[in-house]
């Protein structure tokens, strides 16, 4: 073990042979220094520096003797053998359990991509009995039956949707394809969707659009649109009006959703956007899931869309949707 050491520290003990060797040289060429005192001045460094040694030699090796004994050390599956120079050791105590932990995040990614895709291949093969049982509805003669069975289809469809789309928003890049969007019929067929639930309710819509075309990926847009139609009527109370506006304002088009609901607490708007958060006001709401604006706001940040909220509880809340500058598509098409 002393070998080990003073091979691993030989750099320090020829460094400071040189430094006693300058000593004797300088008073060797400069008659003035008494030849004495410069040994007694070698001889006394010397001491010092041998006795720094065992000490030092002292310290490390009980130190070294400690990891031996025990039979973990941070969490490292191997204690290092103290005769091992020390980039052993470090290739023992650090890089290999990297390397570890690197192949096991690896098997994990690929499980969670596994599982990612056996899960959006469930939600699709889902969405065909899903399909038959609307055809089925649709032929239905008892009115009053069939809106029911509509409506308690229609929410296992949407939260399907959102579903899938939770799973495609980390890989909303690949899928975009921002093109001139007709406002107009894709919202139409969004509220169509929601008919049903509409005519229940006795909510009607108002929708008012100067801006008859936005740029924009339009499967994304009908996605965010939906979960903020969706909010509008769930909130809305029997009877009320939603209103849908869009407008060009500083070279850039605004769609705003209006509802005449419940509102939004004030202390509760900074959080609606955050995944999971439902109401503080009305926590005790179990059918509130806490994604839908959560997703809307994920998948209008690549689309470059800003979603804001202007609410006052009691009175309404309304969501608006700022598009931005055609020359700011140059970045997410690469242009």
């Amino acid at each position: 073990m002393i070998g080990t050491f003073l091979k691993e520290r030989r750099s320090w003990i020829l460094l400071f042979l040189l430094l006693q060797l300058l000593v004797l040289f300088i008073a060797y060429l400069d008659a003035s220094m008494p030849i004495t005192s410069i040994l007694y001045y070698v001889f006394l460094s010397s001491v010092i520096f041998l006795v720094f040694l065992a000490f030092r030699f002292h310290r490390e090796t009980k130190f070294f003797k400690e990891l031996k004994e025990r039979s973990h050390d941070l969490d490292v599956t191997s204690v290092p053998d103290p005769e091992r120079p020390f980039e052993t050791i470090v290739e023992q105590n650090i890089i290999e359990p990297i390397q570890q932990l690197k192949q096991e995040a690896a098997t994990h990614t690929g499980r969670l991509e596994q599982e990612k895709d056996e899960l959006l291949a469930w939600i699709h093969e889902v969405k065909t009995p899903l399909t038959a049982m609307h055809l089925i509805i649709d032929r239905m003669e008892d009115q009053k039956l069939k809106a029911q069975l509509t409506h308690e289809w229609l929410r296992v469809h949407l939260l399907l949707d959102q579903q899938l789309h939770e799973k495609r928003i980390p890989f909303i890049e690949n899928d975009l394809y921002v093109e001139k969007v007709e406002l107009e019929p894709l919202l139409f067929h969004e509220i169509n969707t929601l008919r049903t639930w509409c005519m229940e309710k006795g909510v009607g819509f108002d929708v008012d659009l100067d801006v008859p075309t936005v740029l924009s990926d339009a499967k994304w847009l009908s996605f965010i649109l939906r979960q903020l139609l969706t909010n509008a009527v769930k909130y809305s109370s029997k009877g009320s009006e939603i209103t849908i506006a869009g407008c060009r304002q500083n070279e850039q088009t605004t769609l705003s959703v209006t509802d005449s609901g419940r509102g939004i607490d004030t202390r509760d708007q900074p959080r609606i956007f955050d995944k999971g958060f439902t109401s503080t006001s009305q926590h005790q709401d179990n059918a509130a899931t806490g994604m839908g604006l959560y997703l809307a706001k994920k998948a209008a940040s690549p689309l470059k869309i800003s979603l804001d909220v202007q609410s006052k509880p009691g009175h309404g809340s309304t969501f608006t949707l700022t598009f931005p500058k055609t020359n700011d598509f140059n970045k997410i098409q690469g242009v």
